[in-house]
């Protein structure tokens, strides 16, 4: 039974590591179909893992708690990577929203000063 616990987790682990490169390059269509294949995984482990207690426990568990472990990391590494990305787009969606209404506009004059636009100032009042 460990061995084949040790199977699927080993398995979980790769995926996750596939599952960070899609999210770090925007492919959602290969990390959309990375989920399946994970949630059997996560299926597979719930019936065939030891109890919380047992891994604690029992030292011939140590290699599957500590590979449980890295996968629960990866997860969460991939979770913070979602987290950041929506984040930016919620941003990039507010600012444009928020129109004019936002913080002023930066942008060099021609002596390379920073200048800012207040309303009502077109680019050739700089």
């Amino acid at each position: 039974m460990t061995e084949s616990v040790l199977s699927l987790a080993t398995q979980l682990s790769k995926l996750l590591l596939l599952e960070f490169e899609a999210l770090k390059v925007q492919d959602l269509d290969r990390f959309e179909s990375l989920q399946p294949g994970k949630n059997d995984l996560l299926a597979g482990l719930a019936k065939l893992c030891p109890s919380a207690e047992d891994l604690q426990n029992l030292p011939e568990h140590e290699e599957l708690r500590e590979l449980l472990i890295e996968c629960r990391d990866l997860h969460r590494r991939n979770a913070v990577l979602i987290e950041r990305k929506l984040d930016t787009i919620r941003g990039t969606l507010h600012s444009l929203h928020t129109g004019e209404t936002g913080s002023p506009v930066e942008v060099y004059d021609r002596l390379g000063q920073v200048a800012r636009f207040s309303k009502g100032r077109g680019y050739q009042e700089i």
